[in-house]
């Protein structure tokens, strides 16, 4: 059966699962498209949650805050020398994923950053996701 994935609904008003997500989430992220994992996957009042030893990020509420958050850190990137992801566990409404990259930041050097984000989800959307670096 074809699923069209539309605001984490199907055509059949189906709520995708935490499983449904993760799996997508994967998809996505494995193939570089945030801003559609973004408009598909997550809650328009999603947080987005950074440790509290962390330098220059900031913990955001909302779907817009964390595009614009998303854009500037992007923003700051002058190469990007390989990145990855492995594939996510689910555990109840959680998913786990890692995450990594390799990338020289603009008046930073080169930099290798990994991190296990941890996404929360309730009625089809991921409502907030979690870093921990």
């Amino acid at each position: 059966m074809f699923f069209l994935y539309l605001n984490g609904i199907t055509n059949n008003d189906h709520i995708m699962t935490t499983q449904e997500i993760a799996t997508r989430l994967f998809e996505l992220t494995s193939t570089h498209q945030h801003e559609l994992a973004y408009n598909e996957l997550f809650s328009e009042d999603a947080l987005n949650i950074e440790p509290p030893h962390a330098q220059g990020m900031q913990s955001v509420k909302g779907l817009a805050a964390i595009r614009a958050k998303s854009e500037g850190f992007n923003a700051g990137i002058e190469e990007v020398h390989s990145a990855y992801n492995h594939e996510p566990k689910v555990f109840g409404p959680y998913i786990f994923m890692e995450m990594g990259m390799d990338v020289t930041m603009k008046g930073m050097g080169r930099m290798d950053m990994r991190e296990m984000c941890k996404y929360e989800v309730k009625d089809g959307k991921i409502i907030s996701e979690e870093f921990y670096y």
